[in-house]
């Protein structure tokens, strides 16, 4: 675990605290824990968000492609609607 050097003071209302408190009781950790854990789920490191949406991508289902002519129409209507 890294050294923790920061400390953060918010403010929230008693539901979200409850909600933390409740979340941190039962698993056995401080409120501070779960706020930790929920930073980290929501703001992960840049390159683990690139590796999320990489693996995205390639769990993705196949879809078809039209060739250069359909793509080249494609790309034109979409340029003249924007006109």
């Amino acid at each position: 675990m890294c050294m923790l050097s920061r400390r953060l003071q918010i403010l929230i209302d008693e539901g979200r605290y409850a909600r933390l408190a409740e979340r941190a009781g039962k698993r056995g950790v401080s409120v501070a824990s779960v706020i930790r854990e929920a930073i980290d789920r929501s703001l992960p490191p840049r390159d683990e968000r690139r590796e999320d949406a990489g693996r995205r991508i390639l769990a993705a289902e196949p879809m078809k492609v039209p060739g250069p002519e359909g793509l080249r129409r494609e790309l034109e209507a979409l340029r003249d609607r924007r006109r």
